[in-house]
């Protein structure tokens, strides 16, 4: 008995699916065999999309914790400090008798 290739769902048809349950017009078992999906996988993508269907509407504005919070305050600060040296290597340049950068 040789077994079946690893077969690799698209999120709409997960989508579709699990729409499908949650209709609730087919038994678990009709629909299993329907999309030729396990029923054990079905519940899987129906929890998942209960799960995450607060997030469609944008319940959940978390900022996401691998990002680090901006700091308004040292940007302002670091964008000081380059267009201060900016103008100082200008003002260098034009001594220099080199042409400047600024047209």
């Amino acid at each position: 008995m040789s077994r079946r290739p690893r077969r690799n769902h698209t999120p709409a048809f997960k989508a579709k699916v699990a729409l499908a349950v949650i209709k609730g017009e087919k038994t678990l078992a009709e629909l299993a065999q329907q999309y030729d999906v396990h029923a054990n996988q079905i519940t899987t993508w129906k929890s998942q999309l209960l799960e995450g269907a607060a997030g469609v509407f944008g319940a959940e504005t978390r900022p996401d914790p691998g990002q680090p919070a901006i700091d308004l305050k040292a940007i302002h600060a670091k964008i000081g400090e380059l267009t201060l040296a900016n103008d100082f290597l200008a003002g260098a340049l034009v001594k220099a008798g080199l042409p400047s950068a600024k047209r």
